[in-house]
């Protein structure tokens, strides 16, 4: 099957450059590596494959490497790992352009990254179903009441990834200078929530109607001061905290929190894969704190972790996201 790899490593191809542009990160980079080790794990699956990028060449080059057979049915499927150039939402833009040009592909709608990427509207949506999330305010000027908020506090950027400027505010006094970073830096309200002391667990989830929950994965924040999936905890090897797989949690909660998880998961109409991410406090209580529609999948990020945990390899891993999306798209798996 011909299987075309979306991602966004150029930023150059559009028509003007303009309105909101990715937050400039750290370098390496996690994507790069990733998107050639996926290209690999299709083509040990028997797919013929080809490397895009996001940007407005894209539909012509799909149109060329997945031309409609005569019965005009989709010749091929992307597998998306594209984050967009620029823009509101720009996560939403390779997924709405294969969307208007029938291409079918991997991971959630625009409907379901948007709802993903906004982490205020993440909140609401899960809370409006029950899911406990951490109390939070919307600040843009970093004076607004904090009402019941209890400090420290947690602020980050409302629609950014990877978690970038992402800040621990121990003192009301500090808080003002933390928003100004958010709105200065990245030109969007800050989320300001509070900060849940306790165990860190993410939970991958595979599927639809009733997606697999994968083994639960703990950071293992040991001794360390800051006990916070920071980027530098994320992407930086000397930073990176350990993980357990599977984490040692009783039945019980287990069960909690992969109940809360799939009911995440529903409630942001997400499909075929994402990954949840929640807080345990002292008191045994689970809280969400997001979900990643489209979650990281280098070797030492937590969705591969699970995924092998549970007997994947990396190839089949990624052979088994395309399997689900093809049965999502045309009913039946990859023949």
């Amino acid at each position: 099957m011909r299987v075309a790899i979306v991602s966004n490593r150029d930023f150059t191809g559009v028509i003007n450059r303009f309105g909101q542009h990715p937050q400039p990160p750290p370098q390496p980079w996690p994507a790069y590596g990733t998107v050639e080790r996926v290209m690999e794990a299709l083509k040990e699956g028997g797919h013929e494959t080809l490397l895009c990028e996001g940007d407005k060449g894209l539909l012509a080059t799909l149109e060329r490497f997945m031309p409609p057979d005569p019965q005009a049915r989709p010749s091929g499927i992307v597998f998306n790992l594209a984050e967009g150039i620029q823009g509101e939402y720009r996560l939403t833009h390779v997924p709405a352009m294969l969307e208007m040009a029938g291409v079918p592909y991997t991971g959630c709608g625009p409907l379901g990254i948007g709802l993903t990427n906004d982490k205020v509207i993440t909140k609401r949506l899960i809370r409006d179903c029950g899911v406990p999330t951490p109390n939070f305010r919307v600040m843009r000027e970093g004076t607004e009441s904090t009402g019941d908020l209890r400090f420290p506090v947690v602020v980050k950027p409302r629609v950014e990834e990877c978690s970038l400027g992402l800040q621990l505010v121990h003192e009301p006094a500090q808080l003002r200078h933390a928003v100004e970073v958010i709105v200065t830096q990245y030109a969007q309200d800050a989320l300001v929530e509070e900060y849940i002391e306790g165990r860190e667990i993410a939970v991958a989830l595979l599927g639809n109607g009733e997606p697999e929950v994968l083994p639960l994965v703990e950071q293992d924040f040991g001794e360390r001061e800051t006990r916070l999936m920071t980027w530098e905890a994320k992407y930086v090897a000397a930073a990176t905290p350990p993980k357990i797989c599977p984490a040692q949690i009783g039945s019980g909660l287990a069960t909690v929190l992969r109940d809360i998880s799939v009911a995440t998961f529903r409630a942001c109409q997400c499909r075929d894969y994402a990954r949840v991410d929640l807080r345990i406090d002292s008191s045994g209580q689970p809280f969400v704190l997001e979900i990643n529609s489209l979650p990281g999948l280098s070797m030492s990020s937590s969705y591969p972790v699970a995924a092998m945990t549970a007997g994947h390899s990396f190839s089949s891993l990624v052979n088994r996201i395309l399997n689900v999306a093809h049965t999502r798209c045309f009913g039946i798996g990859i023949p």
